[in-house]
């Protein structure tokens, strides 16, 4: 069961390998060296969000339709595959977006969707196939060994790429990427090998299905289940919003070269990692919603810091803030995976984490619309370094406001207001807070 685990989270490393690039170098180089707008920037790092609702689809079509006796291995490598070509074209895509940029919109949201399809196809299907190999006893583990290899691999290839970069030129930068999308190609295909046990029958075993109406319905049916739902939205909008500016930040602001903004992620990932693991021991010596609390003041420190960092223009500080993300992060993480696992009923386990994964994506795809609107507008009247500042103020209102919103959170009154009992709870919710 040990090498099936660690096969599964090869799979989900190759994913989060094909993000990183796409998510941050790309990100940084598009707004800083191209001039390219910031908002066209989200609009594209936004599109795999757009496809969300589709892993609906994608996993209910994939239990009724298996493909030569396998119901998710052709999924994932479809999706895979799509993911890698994502990677492999995109710095041409940015390219061509300042040369053309009409041309570039257009080619752009065709390799950009093709990226945000593939990882929606591979995302569902490899976690319904770790929580179908793991058994309900084995899903603790299996999600958490697959969360510990992502978040490793997101440090070192943010390291890679930082190597890879240390001289920035057009031509460099299509090669890391090609190595970055290779590497993660192998990586996946190892993690295939063997992994899924074909089934000749053609009989699928029961699998949990819910549509979006139904996901609704469990919202607006339970006050709590509202209430947690907005709270964790609007926390996830303000700590994820940043994810496609903190390097142009560091670009614009400090003046920092392509090789040193890239290893701000490993620097945010280490600390997330140490920040994990201290939030897993304390778990049940410590009250969640203190947890909680602390993880979102910390967050508010945070963007106070990187937003006195450009103010003074201190690089010191902005690091400072960023160790202090990452440690915020992971922190929040923790306690509202907690959380989270909490606010779920007895028999509807998959219904409701469900709903928690449609306000991940949700917050994903509306923080990334809200750091490019937001950074573009104010730089048209201002500066570009304040573009940024408001951002990030916005983001500390949003965590204070959910800070607000955490003091009407009440597990006890979710379960009376469903009316049943807990029992064991999945912890493959884990896939939709990293996913």
């Amino acid at each position: 069961m040990l090498r099936k685990r660690i096969q599964l989270g090869l799979i989900h490393v190759a994913l989060a390998m094909t993000l990183l690039p796409i998510n941050s170098t790309l990100n940084r180089v598009m707004i800083k060296e191209l001039a390219i707008s910031a908002t066209v920037v989200a609009l594209l790092a936004s599109l795999p969000y757009f496809f969300s609702p589709i892993q609906v689809a994608i996993g209910s079509f994939s239990d009724r339709n298996p493909i030569f006796g396998w119901r998710r291995t052709p999924y994932i490598l479809l999706g895979l595959l799509l993911c890698v070509v994502g990677v492999l074209v995109a710095p041409q895509v940015a390219f061509l977006l300042a040369d053309n940029f009409w041309a570039g919109i257009g080619v752009g949201a065709l390799a950009f969707g093709a990226w945000g399809m593939g990882y929606n196809f591979a995302s569902v299907s490899y976690f319904s196939l770790a929580s179908e190999i793991s058994g309900e006893k084995g899903r603790s583990r299996t999600i958490a060994i697959m969360f510990f290899m992502m978040i490793v691999s997101i440090i070192l290839t943010s390291y890679g790429l930082s190597h890879l970069l240390e001289s920035y030129t057009q031509a460099i930068l299509v090669r890391a990427f090609w190595i970055v999308g290779l590497a993660a190609l192998g990586l996946g295909l190892i993690g295939l090998i063997k992994l899924e046990p074909r089934n000749r029958t053609g009989t699928a075993p029961e699998s949990d299905s819910y549509s979006w109406q139904e996901m609704f319905a469990a919202l607006t049916g339970n006050s709590q289940a509202k209430t947690f739902f907005i709270y964790l939205t609007i926390l996830l909008i303000a700590i994820l919003g940043q994810d496609i500016l903190l390097e142009p930040y560091g670009a614009e602001v400090f003046h920092l070269p392509v090789e040193v903004t890239t290893r701000i992620t490993s620097i945010w990932g280490t600390f997330f990692l140490i920040s994990l693991l201290a939030g897993g021991l304390l778990e049940g010596r410590v009250n969640k919603l203190l947890q909680a609390r602390i993880g979102a003041w910390a967050g508010v420190a945070a963007f106070g810091l990187i937003v006195l960092s450009g103010l003074l223009t201190n690089q010191g500080i902005f690091y400072l803030g960023v160790s202090l993300l990452g440690l915020a992060t992971g922190l929040s993480t923790v306690s509202n995976l907690s959380l989270m696992l909490d606010m779920t009923v007895a028999g509807s386990v998959g219904l409701f984490i469900g709903v928690w994964g449609m306000s991940n994506a949700i917050s994903r795809l509306l923080g990334n619309l809200l750091s490019g609107v937001v950074r573009d507008a104010v730089t048209q009247v201002a500066s570009a370094t304040t573009g940024y500042i408001v951002v990030f103020v916005i983001e500390i209102i949003l965590i204070l406001i959910s800070l607000y919103l955490l003091r009407r959170v009440d597990v006890s009154l979710f379960k009376q207001e469903a009316d049943q009992h807990m029992t064991y709870v999945e912890r493959a919710a884990l896939a939709n807070e990293v996913g």
